[in-house]
């Protein structure tokens, strides 16, 4: 992407040819401001966590609503401050957010539990019965999962659910009143028909059956958000929007609104990884590869969710509930002992200093092995989450081994998944990372790539991540003029965008698969730990 002269972009803004993106997360709100033509203006970002309500992880939606409205100030300021202009004219908008979940709503728009995430593993008996009835694999983070489940066991709110949506989707409705969601991710709430590019109207209708001999008599066409791709409008800002939104006043209502979508399809867009034969590695609190396939997989796989890019086309998703949750941890720990040694290392060059070590260790990470689970890992059948840290008697206790299996350990569930879609005959010519994980690229690509036996690509507005894909989407919303998404993408926005690629190295492959046969075997002491060591 060329760089613009400061002018013209000051002119893009003064004339709102713009588009804003926000994006919820797992750890961070972040919102971003582009020009017309994808380049980052201003951005902003707010810090939050999720916690256990009930034994379920939860995040409470008015800390949802503190963040947006925070980072919406602060990108407001930036563009007063480096701009000059007040940002009272904006060109298009959109949100995204964590895939999936379960936040359902009665008549009257009253939220009837609280935010049930992409993490919580209790809708197991809800998978089990779903995937035998409908013939497809139901992960246990979709939000029809988690509907059954609550139906299972018996949850009085279920008779008065009026609407089910994921976290984009009910940001959106309060913004616009529109109850729409992108198919990206629309396809984690309810199987997608790939001929129609909506929901499968023969997979509705046996679950509705089903649930009508359970007593829920519920009709789930009227329940779920429409379906909306790519481009199309899906509302615009509303009064009561613009308030919630902006309570300074500067954002005026009107904008237009496109689908809102989840944090997958906006990596895909963000790595420009939308078309077939192109895949991307999401590396943040989950860990999360997506495949732009050429046909059809051969049949239903445990560890592949099937989901859709923004405009429709399959892809083969392996997910992990768990990422970079548990290194990060380790590294806070590092900075506490530096801080108390009179140190003070600012984190990215703390991150940047233990991610480096591990290129100095055994390529197998030398006889250590570690889990990152911090939550329930499906696609290994855990149920719960022990992070945990194991090695040989003889293996020596350094630095370098230890972070590298602890990066290994990120990359290693991720790597279980993949084995299913080589199997499948499913090629990527190259991946595209994009994630914390990514941040120090030297060393996340290098290990990424060992794991992958595939080159890794980052691009020069990785760190930028979902937010900036949600705006490119709202631009295409505006400036798309009938081309497809991945034409838009290479013709506009990374016309001379840098990527830079990373190739495996033979020695980092032959380690890396000599750890994850330790891994295989080592996840019996992790499936032990949950048992013996209840939360």
């Amino acid at each position: 992407m060329k760089e613009r002269h400061p002018d013209e972009q000051r002119d893009a803004v003064a004339e709102g040819r713009t588009a804003l993106g926000i994006e919820l997360g797992s750890t961070r709100i972040k919102a971003v401001l582009i020009d017309d033509h994808g380049d980052p203006v201003a951005t902003s970002t707010f810090s939050w966590e999720n916690h256990l309500v009930d034994g379920m992880w939860s995040y409470e939606m008015s800390d949802a609503w503190h963040g947006i409205q925070q980072c919406v100030a602060g990108v407001l300021a930036t563009v007063r401050t480096e701009q000059g202009l007040e940002l009272n004219r904006l060109g298009a908008m959109g949100v995204s957010g964590m895939m999936h979940g379960y936040l359902p709503f009665d008549s009257a728009g009253n939220q009837l539990v609280p935010f049930r995430t992409w993490r919580n593993t209790n809708t197991g008996p809800a998978v089990s019965e779903l995937s035998a009835l409908l013939g497809v694999n139901m992960p246990h983070r979709w939000s029809v999962a988690h509907l059954y489940q609550a139906v299972m066991d018996g949850e009085e709110h279920v008779s008065r659910v009026d609407f089910l949506t994921t976290l984009s989707g009910y940001v959106h409705w309060r913004l616009t009143g529109e109850r729409i969601l992108g198919i990206g991710d629309a396809s984690g709430m309810f199987p997608i028909d790939d001929a129609t590019r909506d929901y499968d109207e023969r997979l509705l209708s046996i679950v509705e059956e089903r649930l009508k001999e359970r007593g829920v008599p519920l009709q789930l066409r009227d329940v779920l958000p429409r379906v909306g791709l790519a481009g199309q409008p899906a509302g615009a800002l509303t009064a009561e929007g613009a308030a919630l939104l902006d309570p300074s006043g500067t954002i005026q209502p009107g904008v237009p609104l496109f689908p809102p979508e989840g944090d997958a399809g906006t990596g895909m867009v963000a790595t420009n990884a939308v078309a077939p034969r192109t895949g991307n590695i999401s590396a943040g609190t989950s860990l999360f590869a997506m495949a732009v396939l050429e046909r059809p997989l051969s049949a239903p796989h445990r560890e592949l969710d099937m989901v859709t890019t923004p405009a429709g086309d399959a892809v083969a998703m392996v997910h992990c509930n768990n990422g970079t949750s548990d290194i990060d941890e380790w590294v806070g720990l590092f900075g506490e002992f530096a801080k108390a040694a009179g140190v003070n290392v600012p984190t990215d060059d703390l991150y940047g200093i233990l991610y480096r070590s591990a290129l100095e260790a055994p390529s197998d990470a030398g006889g250590i092995v570690a889990y990152n689970y911090v939550a329930g890992e499906p696609i290994t059948d855990t149920t719960a989450g022990r992070p945990l840290l194991m090695r040989l008697p003889d293996a020596p206790m350094h630095l370098a081994p230890l972070m590298r299996a602890h990066l290994m350990s990120i990359m290693s569930t991720l790597r279980l998944g993949m084995e299913i879609l080589f199997e499948e005959g499913v090629e990527i010519d190259c991946w595209v990372g994009h994630g914390g994980l990514f941040r120090t690229s030297d060393v996340g690509q290098r290990l990424m790539a060992a794991a992958m036996e595939a080159p890794v690509a980052v691009g020069t507005n990785a760190g930028e991540g979902g937010p900036w894909g949600m705006a490119l989407l709202a631009l295409y919303g505006v400036a798309g003029q009938g081309r497809r998404l991945a034409d838009f993408l290479d013709e506009v926005v990374f016309v001379d965008g840098a990527f830079e690629s990373v190739s495996p190295v033979a020695e980092d492959v032959d380690g890396f698969h000599r750890f994850l046969e330790r891994y295989r075997r080592g996840l019996l002491v992790e499936k032990a730990a949950v048992e013996a060591l209840p939360h």
